[in-house]
């Protein structure tokens, strides 16, 4: 079997910081190319591979091919069985399995798609899986789907939705010599935050995964000059909600956890900026089952986002499996142990060749 810790850090060496993924994604199709069975697309610097035996149910395996910008950690470095650098973890040494399981399994027993996709790590609007889902649904169709994302070789299941918002209340401006005169806008958010300071997230377990969601500030803004009494302060939320509640619930549990500190008629508000929908554990499939027992252990839930909401939004249930550990992604000492990627390859090559 190839050395899946040099392989990675092959990948490490191509540079493809997202919008940059060009190289790498012509480094993939060439690999993916090499392989008779595979039918091959690309599609942007979207690579998709796959096999084409007939059989009765269809794999998704997925992985992103772009990075976060370095942080002097661009060039890979092998130390005994560690590998460090640049997107190790998140996630080329899952884009090695993938290439590993591609090239060398010409017959699973199921169909297997493997998607290689780009600009991951930055806005939805660019996401490479949601483009192919736009320009090129017929390739990413599926029963089930494996992200490998950095899991620590785990199953995380699901995964939690995020909402962003923007909470403003107003206030009445004056000169600051005489701030009884008008409304301190930037002192009315002090019950705001303290509302969120003290929020406890609620913890259902779903499918055996406990999942813990969490409201953060994570912004304000407030103020017009030195000498002025503030009319108007914002303070911008974070929100992760677990898989039981749809956006919508989400956003009406903010609502109503903020209400006692707002006063709509003054025009006190709440605007949602940005959500993203969760994701179920979808682990009652057979694939994802199956996964599970090869896996070993108990699943995790995913408290993070991941892509699998996307096959969830499309009925496809999906689940988080790789090599890497999620807390040292994106971090100047990101890294990855060989033990984890020869793990994910033996479950996944397992799952492919098991009925």
């Amino acid at each position: 079997m190839t050395d899946l810790l040099a392989a990675t850090g092959a990948l490490v060496a191509i540079p493809s910081v997202s919008h940059d993924e060009a190289v790498i994604a012509d480094h993939v199709e060439r690999r993916l190319r090499s392989a008779p069975w595979l039918e091959v697309h690309r599609v942007e610097h979207n690579v998709v591979a796959r096999t084409t035996l007939g059989r009765a149910r269809r794999l998704v395996i997925g992985g992103h091919l772009d990075t976060v910008p370095p942080n002097n950690n661009q060039t890979p470095r092998i130390d005994g069985d560690l590998l460090w650098g640049l997107g190790s973890a998140d996630m080329k040494a899952g884009l090695a399995v993938m290439l590993e399981l591609a090239t060398t399994i010409p017959e699973p027993t199921v169909d297997v798609t493997y998607v290689f996709y780009a600009c991951e790590e930055v806005a939805r609007k660019h996401n490479g899986l949601s483009r192919l889902f736009e320009l090129r649904p017929d390739l990413v169709v599926a029963d089930a789907a494996i992200l490998t994302e950095p899991t620590s070789a785990q199953v995380e299941a699901g995964c939690q939705g995020v909402l962003r918002l923007d909470v403003t209340v107003t206030g009445e401006r004056a000169h600051s010599a005489r701030p009884w005169l008008g409304v301190n806008a930037i002192h009315r958010l002090g019950p705001v935050l303290r509302l969120v300071a003290g929020y406890t997230g609620r913890e259902p377990v779903i499918d055996g995964c406990a999942y813990r969601e969490a409201l953060q500030a994570v912004g304000v803004r407030g103020g017009v000059a030195g000498n002025v009494v503030p009319d108007s302060a914002t303070v911008t939320l974070n929100h992760r909600f677990a898989p039981d509640r749809s956006a919508d619930e989400a956003v009406a549990a903010v609502e109503a956890l903020l209400a006692p500190a707002l006063d709509p008629a003054r025009g006190d508000h709440v605007e949602v900026l940005d959500r993203a929908p969760s994701a179920p554990p979808g682990l009652g499939d057979p694939l994802l089952a199956r996964l599970v027992a090869a896996a070993g252990g108990q699943p995790k839930a995913k408290l993070g986002w991941t892509d699998v909401a996307f096959f969830s939004e499309r009925g496809i249930p999906a689940t988080n499996f790789g090599p890497g550990d999620p807390r040292v992604a994106h971090a100047a000492g990101e890294r990855v142990h060989r033990s984890e990627l020869e793990t994910v390859h033996r479950v996944l090559a397992e799952l492919l060749s098991s009925t």
